[in-house]
């Protein structure tokens, strides 16, 4: 009987199929192309530019030791040196870990520990945070380097800055053939995870590639389009969607934006053409209202892709009348990407939901029980009222495991599905719609804040006896942070309290309650456990109320 060889092809897509591969087509293909540009700066780079940076960043590295399965880690906001690690490392075999630069100092110091860094880069916006995580952590980079400061002293001792590390290397290629294999990790974020402590999500070749093809098969996205993510680099949504990803494996053009601002973004679609713009929704209702009192032509805006939290029905109107009909909606995690996706044409009709399975993912709605996972067959009813567990199945954009956190791992990834924790519903066409959380995650701004780690850290408080975080419905942010607080004897002042969280070395500054209230008692179970859901519904009371106080 006839059969076919397979051990050509296999060697040549486990050693041959890289995300760096595709990348380098491109600096052939497009050798004069623009690949990125930084209106910052007023510089742009083409591919062949954009190369040459990586080597010579790649070859600094290398000449520190750097080898294939180190860790560099990165703290910056979205800078051109980001682009170019992202991709150095991968020309070495190295694993690129950017890392959110909001993040407290002692949140950094445990995301070092746990990765090790070969080489760390701090944006010098946050040396102070840098400086505080560096003190604290066991593990000390081999080297420390800053970037955004310029012809500045370096703002830490011993650390020198990137143009000063790059300076004496050439731009030619590092000459590693092969440096890494369709299955190796190449990029290691850190997401929020219950007990609030970072978590790595390793991606590896087969992710990149694959996260990619799905951003330029869901958008489209091609070789002519010109991009703006405007949320961090950082996030799997900032680097994958829109971002420096999918953009140098197609083709495309990056344009960066350091800081959100609404007026700044629709003036970049006007003077660069953008035809893509990525956020969070509240960025949309921003520039909703910028581009009502300064209209600019926004006319080569192909879309604006959303993610993070669902669209309403009457802003998405307003959105599609004002800024462009093509609204895009997706929903998912760090450690799958996007799953869900709400298309143009879902809108406004479908506002509200997720959207329904990307096109190779699955979807569903499970039961919830006490004391297990649900098995991935054991669905809830399709009747857009009973409420479950959502799960995804996506096996071309996950690594299924955490760095160092097995038993996470198995209580997230079962029988091939993830298990996000987000409650929800879907109907006869499986479009799913969220309606809160398992775990009482807060989504403000489009960060993840948990309260119980918001908890601990308020509860620390001399005067405080316990509390109660949970999130409030805002227009701006999503949600807002909010504190209920137990008194242990003389109550503490929201004022005491707003300067207590915003020093204390374990709670990044977007994580701090933004609204509180004193309360004499706190609803919990029979068991002891807070009802975070009663607080949730008061809270949204008594903020229509006028009783919560801001610090």
């Amino acid at each position: 009987m006839p059969t076919y060889d397979q051990a050509a092809f296999r060697t040549q897509f486990e050693r041959g199929f890289t995300y760096l591969g595709g990348f380098l087509r491109n600096v052939h293909r497009y050798r004069t192309h623009t690949a990125l540009t930084d209106p910052l700066q007023g510089r742009s780079w083409t591919y062949e530019e954009l190369n040459g940076e990586c080597n010579r960043l790649a070859n600094a590295l290398a000449a520190d030791g750097v080898h294939a399965g180190d860790v560099v880690m990165y703290q910056l906001m979205n800078r051109p040196e980001f682009a170019f690690l992202y991709l150095a490392t991968q020309k070495l075999g190295a694993i690129s870990c950017p890392i959110n630069f909001r993040l407290a100092g002692g949140e950094t110091a445990y995301a070092i520990d746990e990765s090790q860094p070969v080489v760390f880069f701090y944006d010098t916006a946050f040396a102070e945070t840098a400086a505080g995580a560096l003190a604290a952590a066991k593990h000390q980079p081999k080297r420390v380097l800053e970037v955004g400061g310029g012809a500045q002293a370096p703002a830490l001792p011993g650390a020198a800055s990137f143009a000063d590390y790059v300076a004496r290397y050439p731009c030619t290629d590092p000459g590693i053939a092969a440096p890494s294999t369709f299955w190796d990790e190449t990029t290691r974020l850190y997401t929020s995870g219950t007990t609030g402590l970072p978590k790595g999500v390793p991606i590896n070749n087969a992710v990149e590639i694959f996260t990619a093809h799905d951003v330029i098969m869901h958008f489209p996205l091609s070789p002519r389009d010109r991009t703006l993510n405007m949320t961090p680099w950082f996030h799997r949504g900032g680097l994958y969607s829109g971002g420096p990803n999918p953009v140098f494996y197609v083709g495309a053009e990056a344009v960066i934006l350091e800081r959100f601002d609404a007026d700044l973004v629709l003036d970049y679609v006007e003077r660069y053409r953008l035809t893509f713009l990525i956020g969070a929704p509240p960025s949309l209702k921003a520039l909703h209202d910028a581009q009502l009192k300064r209209q600019r032509d926004v006319s080569s805006l192909k879309g604006i892709v959303t993610m993070g939290a669902p669209l309403e029905r009457e802003a998405c109107i307003r959105y599609q009348s004002i800024l462009t009909p093509n609204i895009f909606n997706g929903y998912g995690t760090s450690e799958a990407f996007w799953n869900t996706f709400l298309r143009p044409y879902d809108l406004p009709g479908k506002a509200g939901s997720a959207g329904r399975s990307c096109t190779d993912d699955d979807v569903a709605v499970v039961k919830v029980y006490p004391d297990r996972l649900a098995e991935p067959q054991d669905h809830v009813a399709k009747d857009g009222k009973e409420v479950g567990e959502v799960i995804v199945r996506a096996p071309s954009k996950c690594s299924y495991s955490y760095i160092n956190d097995a038993e996470r791992a198995a209580r997230t990834f079962h029988k091939g599905w993830i298990y996000i924790g987000d409650l929800g519903t879907w109907d006869d066409d499986e479009y799913v719609t969220i309606v809160g959380r398992k775990d009482d995650m807060i989504i403000s701004g489009g960060e993840n804040v948990h309260p119980v780690q918001v908890e601990e850290v308020l509860n620390e408080h001399p005067h405080v006896l316990d509390s109660v975080v949970v999130g409030v419905p805002d227009e701006q942010w999503g949600e807002v942070v909010t504190a209920y607080v137990l008194p242990r004897d003389d109550a503490p002042t929201p004022a005491e309290l707003e300067r207590y969280c915003s020093t204390h070395p374990m709670l990044a500054r977007y994580k701090r309650p933004r609204l509180y209230r004193i309360v004499e008692s706190l609803p919990y179970t029979a068991t002891g456990k807070k009802l975070h859901y009663k607080i949730k519904e008061q809270a949204t009371r008594d903020r229509a109320a006028g009783l919560l106080q801001e610090p």
